[in-house]
């Protein structure tokens, strides 16, 4: 196949419409469907209900969680479509994770409408205890769901060079965005304490999102912790990884109608190689400082050097896969002239 027909697939792979999309993993489209009705609700929520748990919404978490859901559960409803093996072993394990994230979102929009905590609250009334129990049994299909289809991707060709690395790189950096939260949990300990939720209750916790403050709030937008390490930095980095590097993709093709030298596969591949090192590089690095009790807006000059030499290294691969496909495209170019 040439490289001019595998940019041309690439580019119409990723660009949805509705006639394509009726194809793609109907569960996972259901939960999309779901989250997105959950994003709706609880925008409204978020102007009509004046509760707040942490300093924020209580509407803000559930909406959080839609969106994010949505995103992602719509990629991988479009992904399992790319496979060429075991696709109905891949269908199976999507139908896992779209009944599994349903489940896990819907206690977390039931707590929220309760004005209570969804996450890391150890009281014993019956909506934690549904929460709870829930998180215990859903959280961890979860995470084996989105590794077998990782696994998938990474076995077989899904695409072109370009996308096949974006989409095996994405999914490794998702499962990873998913396990750090487990891993970083203990980090957060700060013995009992309680906390008044939105009801005025006192509600017991040992543990948070925040290392070194397990409470800490204060980002804008995100109300990620600016006094502490937070878990949901290298969380939500992970977990969005394979989106960056879908966009990666999406911008080179399109790029490549115009630049000659993006037309080789190899240079599309090259490069979102160098995003998904950059990538992987800023996700190890905020995983380190939020472990160390460092807020993501106030780095110390260990996390800013970590980050530069990510950086210089991910720019490094990124100059020599450019020089490369200039010198092959300069040769082509010449050979033609010859003949």
């Amino acid at each position: 196949m040439s490289n001019e027909t595998e940019l041309v697939n690439a580019q119409l792979s990723l660009r949805p419409n509705l006639r394509v999309m009726s194809t793609w993993h109907k569960p996972l489209m259901v939960n999309v469907t779901l989250m997105t009705a959950l994003v709706l609700v609880s925008t409204v929520g978020l102007f009509l209900d004046d509760r707040v748990l942490l300093n924020e919404s209580i509407w803000l978490k559930p909406l959080k969680f839609g969106f994010a859901f949505a995103v992602y559960s719509a990629t991988l409803a479009w992904l399992l479509t790319k496979l060429k093996k075991a696709k109905r072993f891949g269908w199976w394990f999507g139908l896992m994770f779209a009944v599994f994230g349903i489940t896990d979102v819907a206690v977390i929009a039931l707590a929220a409408s309760q004005g209570t905590f969804s996450h890391f609250a150890e009281g014993d009334s019956m909506v934690n205890q549904i929460v709870q129990t829930v998180f215990q049994y859903g959280v961890p299909p979860l995470l084996i769901s989105n590794l077998v289809i990782g696994i998938l991707v990474l076995v077989q060709r899904t695409g072109d060079r370009a996308l096949s690395w974006a989409l095996r790189a994405g999914l490794l950096l998702s499962t990873a965005g998913m396990a750090v939260a487990f891993a970083l949990i203990p980090a957060s300990y700060a013995g009992e304490r309680t906390v008044t939720d939105a009801n005025g209750d006192k509600v017991a916790m040992s543990v948070g999102h925040g290392i070194g403050d397990p409470d800490g709030t204060g980002m804008p937008l995100t109300n990620w912790s600016s006094t502490g390490g937070d878990l949901r930095v290298p969380h939500f980095i992970g977990l969005h990884g394979i989106h960056v590097l879908l966009l990666t993709v999406l911008v080179l093709a399109v790029l490549a109608a115009r630049v000659a030298w993006l037309r080789d596969d190899r240079v599309r591949a090259g490069l979102v190689g160098a995003v998904a090192i950059g990538y992987t590089g800023l996700f190890a690095v905020t995983t380190w400082q939020a472990a160390r009790g460092q807020s993501l807006i106030h780095p110390d000059s260990s996390t800013l050097l970590a980050m530069a030499g990510a950086v210089l290294v991910a720019a490094a691969v990124a100059l020599v896969t450019v020089a490369a496909g200039r010198r092959r495209a300069g040769s082509a170019k010449e050979l033609v002239t010859a003949v």
